[in-house]
């Protein structure tokens, strides 16, 4: 996978998948129309050979409102270059937004581990 711009988009719709209605296919057709403007588009990576890790996480609070999931997403760098990212709905539901980032925060620990 190499096209986090649109990684959560299609998550998301694919949770629609079983009953879709039409709302789901104006996005979907929205996404493709997105990317045929887009060509070209990926990740890059650095040239340059820098051996920091740095990760980033965060978590959206009960963001899904049929379920009243959170969604949580990390993005971990090695020196310039972004070598894992992921934007997953939790498995439980969080009873607040500290739990939330706190799960989120143990998703990202594990993948750098």
């Amino acid at each position: 996978m190499t096209r986090p711009d649109i990684s959560f988009s299609v998550q998301t719709l694919s949770q629609f998948l079983q009953q879709p209605k039409k709302s789901h296919m104006d996005i979907a057709l929205r996404v493709v129309k997105y990317i045929k403007k887009q060509t070209g588009q990926g990740v890059l990576l650095s040239s340059s050979s820098g051996t920091e890790i740095t990760a980033y996480c965060d978590a959206d609070w009960a963001a899904c409102p049929t379920t009243r999931r959170s969604v949580t997403g990390f993005v971990i760098k090695l020196g310039e270059s972004m070598v894992s990212w992921k934007a997953k709905k939790q498995t439980t539901t969080s009873r607040s937004s500290a739990e939330a980032e706190y799960r989120s925060l143990a998703s990202t620990v594990a993948e750098l581990v």
